[in-house]
């Protein structure tokens, strides 16, 4: 990877929309009234461990006010700060997949029928998407800007187990590469500091994840979030976790940008749950604030995306 001094030393993921659409562009978080299967008892209930989905969701993203009262009051919200930008439908809320071709393409198309919205970014369980799925999203994108974001979370299985996830990694890796054989962009999501996972094994898995065809990543600390079964393990044995303060943190995400390939866009480093649902750890940081650091940190060091990639 080639960088200018003042430039950022990792692909940021800005970078990779004004490259697709020239301008700023803003994803709207929906809820389209999905479920998951490990929560409805197809494969499992209580959902994953770490889950709480009402601590991450805008309060414009109810999918009781429907898909487009959803996106115009999110377009009224963002246009306050942000003149004549596009924006994305964010299928956020549970598996966005998870339901049959009738009804995705019903609540799909209903977003991309409102004037303002240019594509679809998915998040999903890659144990959820069909090749029928797969096919009908390869149409919408010869059309439109779709991104299918898998919730990968960990490449060890032994973690994935403990956490209630009800999947392997050997399916995330064989739905990523049927996605990308279908021509989607596709992102992954990971979370640091699982309880029972080292530094080890969440580098290697970082490492194995990106040598998929991915074309984004996003990243985030473990939160212990109110809500969740997670909370009350952290309440009965604090012990069992290792959170990480915000320098260890920091650190461990330069090892992870050093190692991983040079060409996958960084969407997300931290996330921070509203203060009403949050335990630990308690940064009190944002996303920004934290590159910041990060930028900092990487020029300190002279280092760079893929650097250390062996």
């Amino acid at each position: 990877m080639k960088f200018e001094p003042g430039k950022k030393r990792y692909n940021d993921y800005p970078t990779f929309f004004k490259t697709l659409f020239q301008e700023r562009v803003q994803k709207l978080s929906i809820d389209g009234g999905f479920t998951c299967p490990n929560r409805d008892g197809s494969k499992g209930v209580g959902g994953c461990s770490f889950c709480n989905n009402e601590s991450f969701n805008p309060d414009y993203c109810r999918a009781v006010r429907g898909i487009t009262e959803q996106i115009d009051e999110g377009i009224r919200f963002f246009a306050r700060k942000y003149k004549g930008q596009k924006y994305l439908a964010y299928f956020q809320a549970y598996s966005n997949t998870y339901a049959s071709l009738d009804v995705l393409k019903l609540r799909y198309e209903e977003a991309l029928a409102h004037p303002m919205i240019s594509g679809l970014v998915i998040g999903t369980r890659p144990d959820v998407v069909s090749e029928e799925i797969l096919d009908y999203l390869e149409e919408l994108a010869q059309r439109y800007y779709v991104c299918v974001e898998y919730g990968v979370e960990s490449a060890n299985d032994t973690i994935l187990r403990q956490i209630n996830r009800g999947h392997d990694f050997a399916v995330a890796e064989q739905t990523i590469r049927a996605t990308a054989e279908h021509g989607i962009t596709i992102g992954a999501h990971l979370i640091f500091g699982l309880p029972g996972e080292s530094r080890e094994s969440m580098l290697e898995g970082a490492i194995r994840l990106c040598e998929l065809p991915i074309q984004v990543l996003k990243l985030h600390q473990l939160q212990i979030v109110k809500g969740t079964r997670l909370a009350e393990q952290y309440l009965e044995n604090p012990a069992l976790f290792h959170l990480y303060t915000l320098d260890e943190y920091l650190d461990f995400v330069v090892e992870v940008i050093e190692r991983i390939r040079s060409d996958v866009y960084l969407e997300r480093f931290v996330n921070q749950s509203p203060s009403e649902y949050l335990i630990a750890p308690q940064w009190g940081i944002k996303n920004f604030e934290f590159t910041a650091k990060l930028d900092k940190r990487l020029e300190e060091l002279d280092t760079w995306q893929g650097r250390l990639k062996s």
